[in-house]
């Protein structure tokens, strides 16, 4: 029984990723209502594993959207590679929970050595620690925590045993542009989201290091490595210096933007990165892992254990330099350093950086089509993210409707200095030139046949 059910998934979900590159990116008004057929009251009697594969398949495949194909530039998505995502298979059916190293010693191996091979990649300096967590939102959690607790230390105050009420006022800085992720994790560890110091952006978004603010106590500063809308980065040569001096902790949120330090024609942006303490990474968007799945990397892993540890318990093992679970918010967790680790290893150095280097292309070209059709592109290409406004807000609005609902490709909106974009982004293996150019088409067929 379980032999014919396993195989009947493999061929099914085979078949689906072979329907991608004719399907619809959306999915049918139809085939989204029948997805009511899956759900209603709990059975009381259990149903045959085989009729539930085929139920689900049936009507909840057609419903889904093709975030796995090559013409899906919402967000920052990337599809899974085949390696990733069959070594993801695999580590579902060894069912390893990834806490510690007694639970899957093969688990943890290859999350120790996955978390080595992306800290090279990524310019992050070897002696750092890492640790595999849920995406970039966590890995901003973690790393922030990182910083509070080293920051309220040095102030002789011990935050995981005493909390924060009448611990000494910590100043967290921000760019204009900050990620919504980094000011959620700031209020999940009682820094909140509105005490910020905001620094001003540039016209890309980058903070503008003529306007950084005199650093007094204890200080975090949270950058980022690409912007979500343009790509930019923050100068983090000049942001750690000048934070340094004062004696801050330099928080980067680099989410999908740090993978440029992969490609050598892109590696100039991450200039002065590794000069950072804390870093937030995610593997599901450019490293295209299954999700979910991001990485925190803190230069010193003393105070990452320090944040994340809880108090011991008998029943569960220590040791010298700590169990994997001590580095995350998560006790138990799945091995994802498995998919991470396929994923590596299927691409290797070269093939990571032709990733990067072709999504960026990709991302070039589009914006080249589009311009050559009459739109405008409202940043520097300078990474995967295209922002193209066809008018007025209105008409952008409805342009980015209708394309959506053309099906060729789905692109999201977003609001820039004030102005309604079309926001692209390049981030997927599975995109092709072939892709580039139909979408491209579809987007300035769709918007000349968009009134003004």
């Amino acid at each position: 029984m379980e032999e014919s059910l396993l195989t009947d998934a493999a061929v099914r979900a085979h078949r689906y990723r072979q329907s991608l590159p004719s399907r619809g990116v959306v999915p049918a008004g139809d085939a989204v209502e029948a997805v009511e057929r899956l759900c209603g009251s709990l059975p009381e009697e259990g149903e045959d594993p085989s009729s539930i594969l085929q139920r689900l398949d049936e009507f909840g495949s057609p419903a889904t959207v093709s975030t796995a194909g090559g013409r899906y530039f919402g967000f920052v998505i990337g599809s899974s590679l085949p390696a990733a995502l069959a070594a993801n298979w695999l580590a579902g059916a060894w069912d390893q929970n990834a806490a510690v190293q007694s639970m899957s010693p093969v688990a943890a191996r290859l999350e120790t050595t996955a978390l080595a091979w992306i800290g090279d990649l990524l310019g992050i300096p070897p002696t750092a620690r890492g640790a595999f967590v849920t995406g970039a939102t966590m890995a901003n959690f973690s790393g922030l925590a990182a910083a509070r607790h080293a920051l309220l230390e040095a102030a002789g105050w011990y935050v995981e045993a005493r909390g924060l009420f009448g611990a000494p006022p910590v100043t967290v800085i921000v760019g204009d542009e900050v990620h919504v992720s980094v000011l959620k994790a700031l209020s999940l560890l009682g820094f909140g989201r509105d005490r910020v110091v905001r620094v001003p952006a540039d016209d890309q978004g980058r903070m503008r290091t003529d306007r950084l603010p005199e650093i007094h106590g204890p200080t975090v500063v949270c950058a980022q490595a690409g912007n979500v809308n343009t790509g930019a980065f923050d100068p983090a040569r000049e942001l750690c210096e000048w934070a340094h001096r004062g004696g801050a902790w330099v928080h980067f949120d680099a989410a999908f933007g740090l993978w440029a330090h992969a490609s050598p024609g892109r590696r100039a942006l991450t200039a002065g990165i590794d000069g950072v303490d804390s870093w937030a990474v995610d593997a599901h968007k450019w490293l295209n892992v299954p999700y979910d799945s991001g990485v925190v990397f803190v230069r010193d892993g003393r105070h990452l254990r320090a944040a994340m540890s809880g108090a011991a318990a008998a029943y569960l093992p220590q040791s010298t330099l700590g169990e994997a679970m001590e580095y995350t918010p998560e006790m138990s967790r799945r091995a994802r350093g498995v998919d991470a680790w396929a994923a590596l290893r299927s691409l290797g150095r070269a093939g990571i950086a032709d990733l990067v280097e072709r999504c960026c292309r990709h991302a070039t070209r589009m914006a080249s089509l589009l311009r050559t059709g009459g739109c405008r592109i409202l940043n520097e290409v300078v990474l995967n993210q295209v922002l193209v406004s066809f008018g007025s807000d209105e008409r952008t609005r409805r342009v980015i409707d209708a394309v959506q609902r053309d099906g060729t490709c789905w692109c999201g909106g977003t609001v820039w200095h004030g102005t309604a974009a079309m926001r692209i982004s390049l981030s997927s293996w599975a995109t092709t030139d072939d892709d580039v150019d139909r979408s491209a088409a579809a987007i300035v067929r769709v918007a000349s046949t968009t009134p003004a």
